[in-house]
């Protein structure tokens, strides 16, 4: 994969077409990011958990800003870049509902981590600029740690809490790479920046090492949760 070396996307229109795609697709993500993290610190056991889950919302809300305010600058508004990307998500979201605190925390750990390790290994196939702000908004910002916390508390409290994530993490982690694959191939300028003929995206053997990758990247996840695959 060479990555473009220009800043400029105004040169190529299908290249320009893929990059609005990825940004209309992670600024889809992160609102609902958002909204998600806000309506799961309602089932917060604690003031303090609830505290932190609102700071997460809100520092989603901020990585969707900086998307929106790159869209804008791209002439394109954040609305039209994400509607093709909403009926995905919300699939996603009513296929996976958590039932209580727990579920809420691995699927943030889980599933969210699975769809920024796939959408940063796309973005190594883009131009520095978009790619720069692709790695910022899926930076950790330390909530990974304090949802390790909170779910080996739980597993360490009544280890029979295990079993039951992770089956629900087995779930999850079918449905998000389900919903990167069906993203990726039902929108061409995005499959275009995936698999590109110019030599930018991957090839095959490159995908099947992506999604090898994405799998490994979810074990270990599940191991510092505490959980066995």
């Amino acid at each position: 994969m060479t990555p473009p070396e220009s800043t400029s996307i105004t040169d190529d229109p299908s290249y320009r077409a893929g990059v609005i795609e990825l940004l209309g697709v992670l600024a889809v993500g992160e609102l609902i990011a958002f909204d998600r993290l806000a309506a799961d610190s309602r089932m917060a056991p604690t003031l303090s958990d609830k505290a932190a889950l609102a700071g997460m919302a809100v520092t989603e809300f901020h990585h969707f800003e900086r998307i929106r305010d790159r869209l804008d600058e791209l002439g394109v508004s954040a609305d039209e870049a994400m509607a093709p990307f909403y009926p995905a998500y919300e699939r996603f979201h009513a296929n996976t509902a958590p039932s209580d605190w727990l579920e809420g925390l691995v699927k943030a750990y889980v599933g969210d981590g699975i769809a920024a390790d796939f959408y940063r290994a796309v973005a190594e196939t883009v131009d520095p600029v978009t790619r720069e702000l692709v790695r910022e908004v899926l930076a950790d910002a330390g909530h990974s740690e304090f949802v390790v916390q909170r779910v080996r508390d739980a597993v360490d409290a009544d280890p029979r809490v295990a079993g039951r994530l992770v089956l629900w993490a087995r779930r999850l982690v079918g449905e998000a790479l389900a919903q990167a694959q069906r993203v990726a191939v039902d929108h061409d300028a995005l499959a275009g920046l995936v698999v590109g003929s110019d030599g930018s995206g991957f090839d095959l053997a490159q995908l099947s090492e992506l999604f090898t990758q994405l799998t490994m990247n979810h074990a270990e996840r599940l191991a510092r949760l505490g959980l066995s695959s």
